[in-house]
């Protein structure tokens, strides 16, 4: 099988690169930028900055940004970012200051959310490790695995058994999430109920300290690992790899047709075109397709 072609730099000179998401031509956060048909927004963390790609060209959407790292889109546009500086959940919509959506959990300071996912209801996911923190510093005795409404301070805390929870997926279907536990090198699945409990919970696979996660139609996980990017079949097997000569830190299908996959890696982004279909791009569009033959 082949999911891809030989990947390329984009674009460099960055810090440390984290976040990607892939926002369309429609977007505010492209408003007097002259993108044609999206952009890539991502972070660069300790630059402080949101920034986008497109056509060859970077600008900045938002700084300073709190040292966002993992962003992801409410199905009203609006971006939900993680940010380090501020141990804070954030909602930004392209004009004004962010809206600190979610900073605490029983009346004490989140560690720092790393990385966000959000259902298409608007219910919000987030993980919280204590990677931007000092450790004396901290408020919470924990690493957790939230959700929270996007209309709520109050987040709830669906497990707490992580050593350091990273990056995190929704399968297509919406009623599996994937968690990333970076020092413990796999990643853990969770069935998701209605109100976003977890439940069932195992082991999906192993794979060198993983961080970003992203999912394509076809239910295969898309994991940013040590070496490059390990691909895995929906059932857990190992069925591609794309090496790189940078450390990635998160991955996002883009593009018009969704079937770019977009790399920050460290000082770059990496583009990779592949057969396969980011399932957040076929959203509420179509079932799920192959990604390959």
């Amino acid at each position: 099988m082949s999911f891809f072609a030989k990947p390329k730099i984009v674009c460099t000179g960055f810090e440390f690169l984290e976040g990607p998401v892939w926002v369309d031509e429609s977007s505010p956060f492209l408003a007097g930028t002259g993108a044609r048909s999206g952009a890539l927004i991502f972070s660069d963390i300790p630059a402080s900055r949101l920034c986008w790609f497109a056509d060859g060209r970077t600008g900045i959407v938002r700084e300073p940004s709190g040292k966002s790292n993992g962003n992801a889109l409410e199905p009203s546009g609006m971006l939900v970012s993680c940010e380090h500086e501020n141990r804070c959940v954030s909602r930004f919509e392209g004009r004004d200051a962010a809206q600190r959506l979610v900073d605490r959990y029983d009346g004490k300071r989140l560690n720092s959310p790393n990385d966000v996912a959000v259902r298409s209801d608007g219910l919000i996911f987030f993980t919280d490790p204590p990677y931007g923190v000092a450790e004396e510093d901290r408020e919470l005795e924990f690493q957790g695995v939230f959700c929270v409404e996007s209309d709520s301070p109050d987040p709830m805390l669906l497990n707490d058994r992580f050593d350091k929870p990273n990056g995190l997926a929704l399968s297509p279907d919406e009623a599996t999430l994937y968690v990333a536990d970076t020092e413990r090198g796999h990643l853990r699945r969770f069935s998701v109920g209605p109100d976003g409990t977890l439940s069932d919970d195992r082991k999906f696979c192993d794979c060198e300290r993983p961080d970003g996660v992203c999912v394509d139609t076809a239910g295969n996980v898309w994991v940013a690992c040590m070496d490059g990017v390990e691909i895995f079949s929906a059932g857990g097997q190992r069925v591609g790899s794309i090496p790189l000569p940078e450390r990635p830190a998160n991955i996002a299908f883009g593009d018009s047709d969704g079937s770019t996959l977009y790399i920050c890696a460290r000082t770059s982004i990496y583009s990779v075109e592949t057969r396969a279909t980011g399932a957040l791009a076929r959203r509420g569009r179509s079932a799920p397709e192959a990604c390959c033959s």
